[in-house]
């Protein structure tokens, strides 16, 4: 299900999976453990009646669900998610690049050097996020080749976001398109959703991670902004 909704003269596209008890989103990391801290049945004990409450409790690798890498994911003198400034993932100028797997997983230069880059949010909309949460969705899925991440640091694009399980081809042990990016300062966003309902541009892209120090992953709320004319 796309979640949207209107506010004022923009419509709001959600690109992120939810989060959930039990959720696998990378094989042979553990998933996501959401529990109640304090119940709201436990809750009454301290505090009068009527105001009882409820405080989570989340245990969680911070690859999980939809998620931005940052240099530090890579590196470990790249600044991490509390040296980000907004403006790096607020607001971006975005462009849809239709990608479908079923003409093949590899990403090339070939598929990137007829759009226009420079400064945009790019999203690589493969539509392997229809495998989101089977079997099918951890092999053999699209990916940027190294090439063609080199065309994406060169052209000065300012994040690079893929509805696939990752962004490197993981059939090997290198990961030479999160080198690359990461390297340059470009965020990554892996396994966003609901591309298809984005216009190819004209829209502004935002997925917002906590400013958490020592961190270089993590769940954002990804999501567009589109004019409504």
């Amino acid at each position: 299900m796309i979640a949207e909704t209107n506010q004022g003269a923009n419509h709001f596209i959600d690109l992120s999976h939810t989060i959930e008890h039990g959720l696998i989103t990378y094989k042979g990391l553990p998933a996501p453990i959401v529990c109640d801290y304090l119940s709201r049945e436990d809750s009454k004990a301290f505090y009068e009646e009527g105001t009882e409450f409820q405080i989570g409790k989340i245990e969680m690798v911070t690859n999980t669900g939809t998620y931005m890498d940052c240099p530090f994911h890579r590196f470990a003198d790249g600044k991490d998610f509390s040296q980000i400034g907004l403006e790096c993932f607020t607001d971006l100028d975005g462009i849809v690049i239709p990608l479908p797997f079923t003409d093949g997983l590899a990403i090339t230069v070939a598929h990137l050097k007829n759009y226009e880059l420079k400064n945009k949010a790019v999203l690589l909309h493969t539509g392997w996020d229809v495998h989101w949460n089977t079997e099918r969705y951890y092999d053999n899925h699209p990916f940027v080749t190294e090439e063609a991440a080199i065309y994406l640091r060169d052209s000065q694009v300012k994040l690079v976001g893929i509805d696939s399980h990752n962004i490197d081809n993981t059939q090997g042990r290198t990961r030479p398109t999160h080198t690359t990016l990461l390297a340059a300062g470009i965020l990554i966003v892996e396994h966003l959703c609901n591309l298809q309902a984005l216009p190819h541009r004209g829209f502004s892209f935002s997925a917002i991670p906590p400013k958490f120090k020592g961190i270089g992953t993590f769940p954002v709320r990804a999501m567009a902004k589109v004019p409504v004319f």
